[in-house]
């Protein structure tokens, strides 16, 4: 076998981070964030309220590593010890199995607050494209749900459904974005959005001579379509944000914002940490309202 036949195409790229400007030393309480999702975990640590490191990496066999992992990765990154934390929250598709949390928060809740930070207050409405669902969220400026709404568990336009059709068509996931722009023309949208009915659409497209790149563009546009769906249902007011490894992937991203109208918020901060963002946030302001972990 040829090492070509043994590459995980699915892989996405793990990462860790620490803000060089922050001394962990000086703040008066540390907060972590853990949002153990189906597909990737994130980790967050934060001082005062401020991202102090992060670690950003494929969810394991089972919620409880992944969330030791996950920390323990983003701890990497600093001289920090792991047991200097106030006040610990989990969130996530496994939040309630994260066994260092003092508490646990839903996703929807922390990845609301989360991108209230790390794309600023003007933001309303919040797309999460996860592992396994979509959620569509609308929030105050202060990052407080007001309204939302959840596709149903189904892999079907979203992160999971990208990584079947990257290793399908034997290419890597973090190139599939750019690799679904290398077409002639843009194809119609794959006729099915369950993972399963598309996956064989995919493969008889690939015999009647499809591109590679033309099956992406075709699926692309099938997942911005899905995406595009339940956003209608709800609603979009502006300023409208991203989060999730989705809104890295602009084979998506590129074919959904003209169906919804509106350009998309910015961020320099990785997308994939907005849920850990906001668990870590809620654990700062419960330290403020005196409910850290005694000395």
């Amino acid at each position: 076998m040829g090492g070509e036949e043994k590459r995980e195409f699915w892989r996405w790229t793990e990462s860790n981070w620490r803000n060089p400007d922050i001394d962990w030393k000086n703040a008066r309480y540390i907060t972590v964030g853990i949002d153990v999702g189906s597909v990737s975990s994130q980790a967050v640590i934060m001082a005062d309220g401020q991202i102090f490191a992060y670690g950003s990496m494929r969810t394991g066999s089972d919620s409880p590593n992944s969330a030791r992992n996950a920390l323990a990765f983003a701890l990497e990154a600093t001289d920090m010890p792991g047991d200097r934390m106030d006040y610990c929250v989990g969130t996530g598709y496994g939040r309630v199995n994260v066994p260092m949390a003092d508490r646990s928060i839903t996703e929807i809740a922390c990845h609301a607050r989360g991108a209230n930070f790390i794309y600023g207050p003007q933001v309303r409405t919040v797309l999460d494209v996860g592992g396994q669902d979509i959620k569509a969220i609308q929030c105050d400026e202060k990052g407080k749900v007001t309204n939302f709404l959840m596709n149903d568990k189904c892999a079907a336009g979203t992160g999971r459904g990208m990584e079947v059709f990257a290793d399908l068509l034997g290419v890597s996931i973090n190139e599939v974005g750019d690799r679904s722009f290398q077409v002639d023309e843009e194809p119609e949208a794959v006729a099915s959005t369950c993972v399963v009915y598309a996956k064989s659409e995919a493969t008889g497209l690939l015999r009647r001579g499809w591109s590679r790149e033309r099956v992406l563009a075709a699926y692309c546009r099938a997942m911005a379509e899905r995406i595009y769906s339940i956003v209608r249902r709800m609603g979009v007011i502006p300023e409208f944000a991203v989060t999730g490894g989705m809104a890295k992937n602009r084979g998506v991203m590129e074919r959904l914002m003209p169906l919804i109208g509106l350009k998309r918020m910015e961020t320099e901060w990785d997308t994939q940490i907005a849920g850990a963002v906001g668990a870590a946030l809620f654990g700062y302001a419960l330290c403020q309202k005196g409910k850290g972990r005694e000395k």
